[in-house]
């Protein structure tokens, strides 16, 4: 009998965020009143400047196909954002702008990953890491990391999982979803194990560079040069410029790996949008930085909120936009007719009966938690704690 679908498709999950807001947007269709709190997206609007860049570029007609690899404008654009910011230096052909954030990493896992190579995965982790790796032919190894290291990987865990055959390890900070952030002592100590292998190349995914509330981002080739020929940095303007429909990304890594990625995206989808890279090097001339200290105010209503919520219990993010409590005392107690097993169950139930949008952290690798969105209104997320309580309160006993 031939199969419709390939093994490869088959074998790979549905994005649960997706989903979920999906759902999410039928019931806001239907009249009801959601405080969505499961996509991962800014309340903010993409910087005038931008736009007004996109604009002028479709007016006087540069619309047409650039380089596979982007527009050389836009990439020495990045080159100066990452020595500005990041106080890395890059040569243009190291940059390789893509569709989005997803897809440099989906990029550079095709790039790397050769069959049954494994690629090792702190958990709670971003929700396409796991099937883009797969994608790949390679073998994602979950690594959990708890509340009692804050979400992040140890160098004792790193140090025990690594294989002959360990390509590369994900290092996500700012992360989605527990908004966990590596201090420089945090990334030495990695360093330390990583130097000590020369094939394992360092992912380090930095979307979120930009929201972190006490202290600052940094990035592990700052802290070890000698690391720089073997770390792949992914980044994007959806979260940091709020240019989420814009469909904008790149990669920064070494010469030989960006020519492969170049190579590889142009057989794939091609170049990013011509207009949303005219957007992106006005973007890159100015990060409003005042949108940091309103969502640490967000932060802190949620995440407060949260902790005098009896049996709830959430740890403080430094970064990014989400909060990620424990909602595990809940499990199996019941809500009139209907139990709550799982976080999947408790985030179902808190949408149909208080309309309250949440992501639930078996997406993430983490069951016992959920994901919630603090980049939205404050006066939203003071109605959604209401919500929530009103939700818990009438959860009956353990059976």
């Amino acid at each position: 009998m031939n199969k419709r679908l390939s093994d490869r498709v088959m074998n790979i999950k549905p994005s649960a965020t997706m989903s979920l807001n999906a759902k999410t947007k039928i019931m806001v269709k239907e009249g009801k009143d959601i405080i969505n709190m499961s996509v991962g997206e800014p309340d903010l609007h993409p910087p005038l400047t931008a736009s007004y860049a996109g604009i002028q570029a479709i007016v006087k007609g540069k619309t047409g196909y650039t380089p596979a690899a982007g527009l050389i404008e836009l990439r020495e654009s990045i080159v100066r954002y990452l020595l500005n910011e990041r106080g890395l230096e890059y040569k243009p052909n190291q940059i390789i702008a893509s569709a989005g954030g997803k897809q440099p990493l989906y990029n550079v896992f095709q790039a790397i990953c050769d069959q049954d190579d494994e690629v090792i995965l702190p958990s709670p982790y971003w929700v396409s890491y796991p099937e883009q790796i797969k994608l790949s032919g390679a073998v994602p190894v979950i690594v959990s990391c708890d509340e009692t290291t804050n979400f992040k990987i140890t160098p004792e865990k790193l140090a025990e999982v690594i294989t002959p055959k360990t390509k590369a390890v994900v290092i996500t900070s700012p992360n989605n979803p527990t908004g966990s952030v590596y201090s420089e002592n945090e990334l030495k100590a990695l360093g330390n194990v990583l130097k000590d292998y020369s094939g394992i190349f360092i992912i380090s995914d930095e979307i979120y560079d930009q929201f972190v509330y006490e202290g600052k981002h940094i990035s592990l080739p700052l802290i070890f040069p000698e690391l720089l020929n073997r770390t792949i940095i992914t980044n994007g303007f959806s979260k940091v410029f709020a240019m989420t429909g814009w469909r904008l990304g790149y990669i920064a890594a070494p010469s030989d790996i960006a020519e492969a990625i170049a190579s590889f995206q142009s057989h794939a989808t091609g170049s990013p949008s011509t207009i949303s890279q005219y957007a992106g090097i006005s973007a890159l001339n100015g990060f409003d930085k005042s949108m940091v200290e309103e969502y640490k105010k967000r932060r802190d209503i949620l995440v407060d909120g949260l902790n005098q919520i009896e049996g709830i219990q959430c740890t403080k993010p430094n970064g990014a936009f989400y909060a990620f409590p424990n909602v595990s005392q809940f499990f199996g107690t019941m809500f009139e007719d209907q139990q709550i097993i799982d976080a999947e169950t408790f985030c179902h139930l808190l949408l149909e009966k208080q309309h309250v949008s949440a992501v639930p952290g078996t997406a993430f690798g983490e069951p016992k938690n959920i994901r919630l969105n603090f980049a939205i209104p404050k006066d939203l997320i003071t109605e959604a704690l209401k919500r929530i309580n009103n939700f818990t309160t009438q959860l009956a006993v353990k059976v």
